[in-house]
C-alpha cells in the first residue's frame, strides 16, 4: 500500500458515508471488506413483495386492487438489466415468476369487484399473448361472460382446449372445465360478483359523533332526567331487553332508543322536548363510548320543509356506521333488519 495510502482510503470512506447517509444507506464495516447496508424501505423489491403479502392477506376485496397496483408500479424495465451469470439468470427468471403471480392475483381481485368491463381489452391481449395459459384464459371467459359474450367465451374455451391438445397432447385442467361448464349452463352465481359487505373496526371507520352542542339555556326537569337515567341503569343489567324510551307532549314525541347498545334520539314538535333529549344525551357520553347518532326529524320546522322519511334517517344512521354503499339494500325493512349486525354492530353507540 502506497506510504499513508490506508489514512486516504478512510477519508474517502467517511467522505462517501456522510454523502451515502441522507439517502437513508449506510456504509458497514464487515470482515474483510465493506457493505452498502440499504433499509428494506428504500429496495424496491422488499416494498413490492410486502404489498403483494398485504393485498393476499386483506379479508376486504376492494382494498386488495390499489395494493396490488402500488406494488406492481414499483416495476421499471428489466430485473438486473446490464448483469449476466448463471446466478443472477436464474434470479431474473424467479423476479419475473414473482411479478407475473402478481399481474395474475391483481386481475382476480378486479373481477371480484365487479371491474371485468374495464379490464376486459387488457385480459384479451394477455390471452393472446399467453394462448397456453389457463388461468389467464378463465380470467378472459369470466369477464366475457359478465359482459354478456357468453358465447365468445364459450368460443374462447374451444380455441384453448385445441390448443392445449394440439401442442401439449392435453385437455384443460379441472377449474377451466368447470368454469366452461358454469358458463355454459348460464350459472346465475358466475354472473356478477357477491357483494362484499364493508369491514367495520375502529380502524377503517371513524366514530360517529353527530350530537348538535350542549343546549346552553336549559334548566329544570330534574324528574324527567331522573326517568332516563333510571331506564338506561334498567337496560345495563345483565338479561334485560333494551328499552326505548319516549318522551311525549303537546305537539309531538321525541324519544330516545337503542337496540343492541345503537340509540335513537328525534323530536316532533317544539316545546323543547329534542332540548331534553339532548342534555341527558351530552350528560351520559360516557356510556356510549362506540358514538353517537342524531337526526332531526323536521317535524316542527320553520322553513316548511316535509319532515323526513324515515327511510332517508335510517341511511343516515347506516352511512355514519360505515356501511358501504353497495351493502346497503333497496328495501327499507331489510335496511333495518339484522343482517347488517354482522358489518357493524358497536357494543355501545347513543343516537
Amino acid at each position: 500500500m502506497p506510504y499513508r495510502g490506508r489514512d486516504t482510503l478512510y477519508a474517502y470512506l467517511s467522505r462517501l458515508r456522510r454523502g451515502l447517509e441522507p439517502h437513508g444507506v449506510r456504509l458497514v464495516r464487515r470482515f474483510g471488506g465493506y457493505t452498502l447496508d440499504l433499509g428494506e424501505a428504500a429496495v424496491d423489491l422488499h416494498r413490492f413483495r410486502r404489498l403483494i403479502a398485504r393485498a393476499r392477506e386483506t379479508a376486504d376485496d376492494r382494498s386488495a386492487p390499489p395494493l396490488f397496483k402500488e406494488a406492481l408500479g414499483l416495476w421499471q424495465g428489466e430485473p438486473l438489466a446490464g448483469l449476466d451469470s448463471p446466478w443472477l439468470d436464474d434470479v431474473r427468471e424467479q423476479l419475473r415468476d414473482e411479478q407475473w403471480a402478481a399481474e395474475l392475483d391483481r386481475a382476480d381481485a378486479l373481477l371480484r369487484v365487479g371491474r371485468h368491463g374495464e379490464r376486459l381489452p387488457a385480459l384479451s391481449a394477455r390471452a393472446e399473448r399467453h394462448p397456453l395459459d389457463e388461468r389467464v384464459a378463465g380470467q378472459f371467459m369470466l369477464a366475457l361472460f359478465r359482459s354478456g359474450r357468453a358465447a365468445d367465451a364459450l368460443a374462447h374455451y374451444q380455441r384453448v382446449r385445441g390448443q392445449l391438445a394440439e401442442e401439449l397432447g392435453v385437455d384443460p385442467g379441472a377449474p377451466l372445465q368447470q368454469l366452461h361448464q358454469r358458463v355454459l349452463t348460464g350459472d346465475p352465481v358466475l354472473a356478477r360478483p357477491a357483494p362484499q359487505p364493508a369491514p367495520c373496526t375502529g380502524a377503517d371507520v371513524p366514530t360517529p359523533r353527530q350530537l348538535p352542542a350542549f343546549p346552553r339555556w336549559f334548566t329544570g326537569r330534574d324528574q324527567q332526567l331522573a326517568e332516563l337515567d333510571k331506564a338506561l341503569d334498567f337496560s345495563d343489567q345483565p338479561g334485560r331487553s333494551v328499552v326505548i324510551s319516549a318522551i311525549g307532549g303537546i305537539g309531538g314525541i321525541g324519544g330516545i332508543g337503542g337496540i343492541g347498545g345503537i340509540g335513537g334520539i328525534g323530536g316532533i314538535g317544539g316545546i323543547g322536548m329534542t332540548c331534553l333529549v339532548l342534555h341527558w344525551a351530552h350528560q351520559n357520553l360516557d356510556r356510549f363510548p362506540d358514538g353517537q347518532l342524531y337526526v332531526d326529524l323536521r317535524g316542527f320546522d320553520p322553513s316548511g320543509e316535509p319532515p323526513v322519511a324515515p327511510a332517508v334517517a335510517v341511511r343516515g344512521f347506516l352511512d355514519a356506521l360505515g356501511v358501504a354503499s353497495q351493502s346497503v339494500p333497496p328495501d327499507a325493512q331489510a335496511q333495518v333488519g339484522p343482517d347488517h349486525d354482522r358489518c357493524c354492530s358497536p357494543d355501545r353507540v347513543l343516537a
